[in-house]
């Protein structure tokens, strides 16, 4: 299987975050968000992402400071900027600063998700590949989020299917609580947990000692495979 790719998507408007996310991985890819420039800041700290997508106009900190910081780090990941501001002064801004590539909103999910491909192509990165994945009985089919039991279709709620999709994009290298929550509160943290513990009810024979999903001390989650196909 080749790796899914891992997107920080960074934007204060939590509906277009949710939107960006879910679009994406559907498209095999792994995201994670973030609200504010401190809180992808954060999420850096522990985790190298392929590509980021950042709004330029953001409460504190805006995208465009946030991206000549980065620069001035020396950090190289591809940045698309995403910005209402449509003028073409606006868009050199975006670029001058040191992003890669620039896309007016409202968009077009495709132009988003082509945009995305084209610039991990251009630094060497591979699309990522859509895949599947098989633990004891069940098969997980990454992109489309559906989980099958010796053929027989699992129902997930929506968020089990986002946490499947990353645990299983990263199969065997535990994630963090903070990794698998959505940006910005406690009960976040503590909503993965209650999701860990519903999932493991539905792939363990026993959930008090699982096989496939695990606590790792110090770590977080992780699920272990049986066997990963490209697909």
């Amino acid at each position: 299987m080749t790796e899914a790719q891992h997107i920080l998507v960074v934007d204060d408007d939590r509906r277009i975050r949710e939107l960006i996310k879910s679009y994406l991985m559907e498209n095999g890819f792994l995201v994670s968000m973030a609200g504010t420039a401190a809180e992808a800041r954060e999420r850096m700290r522990g985790i190298t992402f392929d590509l980021l997508v950042l709004d330029i106009m953001m409460p504190g900190e805006t995208g465009l400071s946030f991206t000549k910081s980065l620069r001035r780090e020396s950090r190289d990941v591809p940045i698309l900027m995403l910005s209402a501001l449509t003028d073409t002064d606006d868009r050199i801004a975006g670029l001058a600063t040191g992003s890669d590539d620039y896309l007016a909103k409202p968009f077009e999910p495709r132009e988003l998700l082509l945009r995305i491909r084209n610039l991990l192509r251009r630094v060497g990165v591979a699309a990522p590949a859509k895949t599947d994945v098989r633990f004891g009985g069940f098969q997980f089919n990454v992109p489309r989020g559906e989980l099958r039991k010796n053929g027989d279709l699992v129902r997930l709620t929506s968020g089990e299917k986002d946490l499947l999709r990353m645990l299983s994009n990263k199969s065997g290298t535990p994630l963090s609580r903070l990794d698998l929550s959505q940006p910005g509160s406690e009960e976040g943290a503590r909503s993965v947990d209650v999701q860990i513990n519903r999932l493991r009810q539905k792939i363990e024979s026993d959930p008090a000692n699982p096989v496939y999903l695990q606590t790792v001390r110090g770590a977080g989650y992780a699920l272990y495979v049986d066997e990963e196909m490209g697909g």
